[in-house]
């Protein structure tokens, strides 16, 4: 039972939508992670699952407040996980999204987003 109750409480946190702590958000085959508190972001990292399709996997990550950066280009087999950081080292206001789109030969598998909070 407390299993049960500890596993739903995770899902839980995942699922949600504001970041004031380190988390991961998914959606589809790309996930964002942080890895700081509060308002403060000083890495992200960008996952993208190539299924059983493998090819050249690319990403960008973005603030509605205007900061972006692209993560490497690289080419990977199938069922691989490819892993793509960026480092924004700096403070965003509450209420920013943060977002990150990843793309598997040029087209677009997945677009997480998430509010970041104080």
């Amino acid at each position: 039972m407390l299993t049960a109750a500890t596993a739903l409480t995770g899902a839980t946190v995942v699922a949600s939508a504001p970041a004031h702590a380190a988390g991961e958000w998914c959606n589809n085959w790309v996930c964002i992670e942080t890895y700081d508190t509060g308002t403060y972001l000083g890495r992200v990292e960008l996952n993208v699952w190539s299924s059983s399709l493998g090819g050249t996997v690319t990403g960008r990550v973005w603030t509605t407040n205007g900061w972006s950066a692209n993560t490497k280009r690289e080419t990977v087999g199938k069922f691989t996980t490819y892993r793509g950081y960026v480092y924004p080292q700096r403070h965003f206001p509450a209420g920013t999204r943060l977002c990150g789109e990843g793309w598997l030969d040029g087209r677009s598998v997945g677009l997480p987003c998430v509010t970041i909070t104080a």
